[in-house]
């Protein structure tokens, strides 16, 4: 939506109330509701300020100490909230409601480096000094619930009903019971600048994954935060509830955000420069697999090889995120990548423009921002070091003990993107220190809580 449209239906009383939001440490959309004429007044113009322990909060907006960028020391002062204008879109599942997002910025109007939106910013101002754009899109999947939110709250989350009876993945009958909420999803996120190619059953009971029209990262980030907030209020009002959890349950597969991406200049997908070029397949098969990459794709993908395991913690940023990779479980626990081959980290798909990269290792809990600015990171990396992504791989990934494994805790993947010496050259000092400081904070949390496993398994018995 262009400013002089929201102008417009302001006028005519079609919308009413501005959300102003900016996208947290987790991904989450906070900010605040905004009368439409004072936005147009004095947001528009001047911003608005929001206090700067927004990034030093955790999930239950409990201010956490020990960080520089905002602390009681200094006071927990005022951060500013910047609208980009570019995001303005209408919200058609709140009456006479538009959104607009911003960045997190200084009283000098400098970004604050810590902001996911900030970090993603970083890594695509470097890709444009090379002339070079991006193109990506994520993939979501969700369980979906017949619950309400509070009453799956109340129940303490214990005997919650999924919304099918048995695995649907590609199914068209049962997901016909979530016709009305789904259709309700994708006609809402189209109206709202929201791109969605299509929805379908997964692979879980009650699991949906929906796909978004490709576009350039920040974009892409946006809408995906954008979906995330929106399924969960539709959701809400078909009675229902939804998780992005990466793992919500022991005997169920995990919900993924496969990340697809590829390198563009002056209209050309750099990734598939070389058509026709085949690599020789290693593995348990010697036949070969096409893969018809430039020497830039291979540098890219050698990058993300390498340097994803550091940056991992990007990917997997909960404690939950790591009981998602299991082998046999659609999530990749092993480095290695292939042509059309779902045990591995990296699949290569598709031909000419639309030939790109799928990173796998992401699952839904993935703060978007940060995942692309890592895969960014990773690959850019690669065409440095003039790395490369060696033969395509042919088998089960998932088996093969010789390939780098996945870091398997959060303190494992804090440990690795604290050392890692890309992170600190590629994001700085400062964010490295933010991130892994949040991820101790939280696993120290989870080490301190006493969960329904231990009660169940020492109650009586110990």
């Amino acid at each position: 939506m262009k400013l002089a449209q929201l102008k417009s239906q302001i006028k005519s009383g079609t919308i009413d109330t501005i959300l102003v939001a900016f996208p947290d440490p987790f991904g989450r959309l906070v900010g605040k509701r905004f009368r439409a004429d004072f936005f147009l007044d004095s947001v528009v113009k001047h911003g608005t300020h929001g206090c700067s322990y927004l990034l030093t909060v955790n999930l239950d907006t409990d201010p956490l100490d020990g960080f520089k960028v905002a602390n009681w020391a200094s006071g927990f002062g005022d951060f500013g909230f910047r609208p980009d204008l570019d995001t303005l879109r209408a919200l058609p599942w709140q009456p006479g409601a538009a959104m607009v997002l911003c960045d997190f910025v200084r009283e000098s109007g400098e970004l604050v480096t810590e902001a996911p939106r900030s970090v993603l910013r970083r890594q695509l101002d470097l890709l444009a000094k090379q002339g070079q754009t991006c193109l990506c899109a994520s993939e979501l999947e969700f369980y979906l619930f017949n619950q309400t939110y509070h009453a799956a709250h109340t129940s303490g989350y214990h005997d919650l009903q999924p919304s099918s009876d048995y695995r649907i993945d590609y199914h068209l009958m049962q997901p016909t019971r979530d016709e009305p909420l789904m259709r309700a999803i994708r006609n809402g996120m189209c109206a709202a600048r929201v791109p969605v190619e299509s929805s379908k059953g997964e692979w879980g009971r009650g699991q949906h994954e929906i796909n978004f029209t490709c576009a350039a990262p920040l974009p892409m980030a946006d809408m995906h935060a954008v979906f995330k907030q929106g399924v969960r209020e539709i959701a809400e009002q078909h009675g229902k509830a939804v998780t992005f959890m990466a793992k919500y349950a022991r005997g169920d597969a995990g919900s993924s955000c496969h990340i697809h991406m590829s390198l563009w200049k002056g209209g050309k997908n750099l990734f598939a420069e070389d058509e026709g070029k085949r690599h020789k397949a290693k593995g348990k098969s010697a036949e070969p697999t096409s893969a018809a990459g430039s020497k830039l794709f291979r540098q890219f993908l050698g990058g993300m090889l390498k340097y994803s395991p550091e940056f991992c913690l990007f990917f997997g940023p909960t404690i939950n995120s790591y009981k998602r990779y299991q082998p046999g479980s659609w999530a990749p626990t092993r480095m290695a990548w292939a042509v059309d081959n779902r045990t591995t980290g990296f699949r290569v798909v598709g031909e000419g423009g639309g030939f790109r990269i799928e990173n796998r290792m992401p699952g839904a809990d993935a703060n978007p921002y940060l995942a692309f600015a890592a895969m960014l990171a990773a690959g850019r990396a690669g065409v440095r070091e003039g790395l490369d992504c060696g033969d395509a791989y042919v088998g089960n990934a998932y088996v093969d003990e010789k390939l780098t494994r996945l870091p398997s805790s959060l303190r494992d993947a804090t440990d690795l993107f604290e050392k890692s010496k890309l992170a600190r050259s590629a994001f700085g000092d400062d964010v490295v220190d933010f991130y892994t400081h949040h991820a101790r904070l939280e696993h120290q949390a989870f080490s301190d809580a006493v969960t329904d496993w231990e009660k169940q398994r020492y109650f009586e018995q110990i």
